[in-house]
């Protein structure tokens, strides 16, 4: 038996997420390329969107061979993309993610996020929590989580959002989470994070926006409150959406009430959007999303 180790550029299973116009024999020929490289397909999931006639693809293949050089497999698809002008990329299924945590005040998604990580449910590296306040080190410290306090003013936001990107950079970090983090990021900051950014947003968008959506529900005699996750963009709140959910509330529930029922909602929802990106499921589709979340 050898005693080598496989290279850590190869891989016995990958993630092939892609997108194109819609054609005959796209499935046929994907199947085709990985077969001739040894692997068997072990989920796969399709969609066309009809409006536009494009055709969405996630594919899970184990290799029977052993490990496999994923720059090689690399190569040998790339005459399949380029035949039908794919959007595409390969991933190891063994790496996680890295990610970067961003919060203020409030700590439930958070500590969801920390905790659904330390008990491997959630597979993600998280690289460090960043924060304008530092009510959340405690929790960090605990979670054993490095911690990077940002203050922030008007006048030293462009500085402060220079720190976030050094330390995304730095870090090696994949994805952004804002967690409850209460700051509007900058054009230019959405711009260079376009597509590795999601937001929680504390209502079922759209909805009441502003700082107190569930007073404003509450006034307005609500029946259903909820959370949203979206990619973040440069128009507020309007990003495409990744998971959103709901909760069924009565006239008898207090403002303080639906705040605790609206918090519970946004961890989960949060936890959702950023365990399924981390697993390759949600594929852009314009200003929507495509979540194979099956």
């Amino acid at each position: 038996m050898s005693n080598v180790l496989p290279s850590p550029t190869a891989s016995s299973s990958l993630i092939l997420k892609l997108s194109c116009k819609d054609r005959p024999g796209i499935v046929a020929a994907v199947a085709n390329l990985f077969s001739l490289q040894g692997f068997n397909i072990r989920e796969s999931s399709q969609f066309e969107d009809v409006h536009t006639s494009c055709f969405f693809m996630r594919t899970v293949f184990e290799s029977v061979e052993g490990p496999k050089d994923i720059a090689a497999v690399k190569s040998a698809f790339k005459a399949v993309a380029e035949r039908y002008a794919m959007a595409w990329s390969l991933h190891d299924r063994a790496v996680k993610p890295k990610v970067l945590i961003a919060v203020s005040q409030w700590g439930h998604c958070l500590d969801h996020l920390l905790n659904n990580q330390k008990q491997g449910s959630l597979p993600v590296e998280i690289t460090g929590v960043l924060s304008n306040h530092q009510t959340m080190q405690p929790l960090c410290e605990w979670y054993g989580v490095p911690f990077h306090y940002l203050p922030v003013t008007k006048e030293t936001k462009a500085e402060q959002e220079l720190q976030i990107l050094e330390l995304f950079k730095a870090t090696g970090s994949e994805l952004l989470v804002l967690a409850r983090y209460m700051q509007i990021l900058s054009d230019n900051m959405c711009a260079q994070l376009s597509g590795k950014a999601i937001n929680i947003h504390h209502s079922f968008l759209p909805g009441f926006k502003g700082a107190k959506p569930y007073h404003q529900a509450y006034e307005r005699g609500v029946k259903l409150i909820g959370a949203t996750a979206h990619f973040v963009t440069a128009d507020l709140d309007e990003g495409p959406i990744i998971e959103q959910a709901v909760e069924r509330v009565s006239h008898a529930q207090t403002p303080d009430k639906l705040v605790e029922i609206g918090r519970d909602i946004e961890a989960v929802v949060l936890g959702r959007a950023v365990r399924w990106h981390a697993e390759q499921r949600v594929l852009l589709n314009g200003h929507k999303t495509v979540v194979f979340n099956g």
